[in-house]
């Protein structure tokens, strides 16, 4: 079996939040909504649209949480037209990402993100030739749910002992495990140790070089 190590996106290999909660409140604001708290914004990263919108207006009808996902997509669009659509890497992703490249993993990613949004983000860091398999919202369901994760593997010929998640939220986590892989959190992006512990990670990293030394065992 091929050994395949999949990423989550924002919050993981970039530092998308201040896009997020612009994207966010003007959506809101269009909708003559009250914009919702960053910290709030920042707990629903990693769901797909209408599970996020869902999650902040439990009380809303689905019409609405449907409407909102689509305005914030809109509002994306328009951010990146303006040329204030920021996603840096974070310290040591590019490096971590040569190092498994060069030990002979396959990469992939699954992500909350559109399969547009996902594009711009990796031709944006010239990554996208790094990864064998993209999975995202546009054809799966929302995290946890193991769709993401099953299909990376058919991609890959890959298997679940084979296999890693690296994420930075509960909801990683809790795909990696019903996936039956390998669950390992960060703590750079939006959710801390303790939730990603109590998600069903099997491992914490603090940096992605840390990853180098956790990935030792499956060689």
């Amino acid at each position: 079996m091929n050994r395949l190590a999949i990423f989550d996106c924002d919050g993981t290999l970039v530092d998308s939040q201040a896009n997020i909660c612009l994207a966010m409140e003007d959506c809101f604001a269009r909708a003559g909504l009250d914009a919702p708290p960053r910290d709030r914004t920042r707990r629903v990263v990693g769901l797909s649209l209408v599970e996020a919108m869902q999650a902040m207006l439990p009380e809303a009808e689905p019409h609405i949480h449907v409407g909102l996902a689509e305005d914030y997509k809109l509002a994306f669009r328009r951010l990146r037209g303006r040329g204030l659509v920021e996603e840096p890497l974070y310290d040591g992703i590019a490096e971590l990402i040569d190092t498994l490249d060069r030990d002979g993993w396959l990469l992939g990613v699954a992500t909350g993100k559109s399969d547009r949004g996902l594009r711009h983000c990796l031709d944006r860091h010239r990554l996208r030739p790094s990864f064998v398999t993209l999975q995202t919202a546009d054809r799966h369901p929302s995290k946890p749910h193991p769709s993401m994760i099953e299909e990376a593997m058919a991609d890959a010929g890959a298997g679940p002992e084979t296999t890693l998640m690296i994420g930075d939220t509960s909801f990683d986590m809790a795909m990696a495990r019903a996936a039956g892989v390998t669950a390992i959190g960060v703590t750079w992006g939006y959710h801390d140790r303790h939730e990603l512990l109590e998600a069903g990670a099997h491992h914490i990293a603090a940096h992605p070089l840390e990853i180098v030394d956790l990935v030792k065992a499956f060689a």
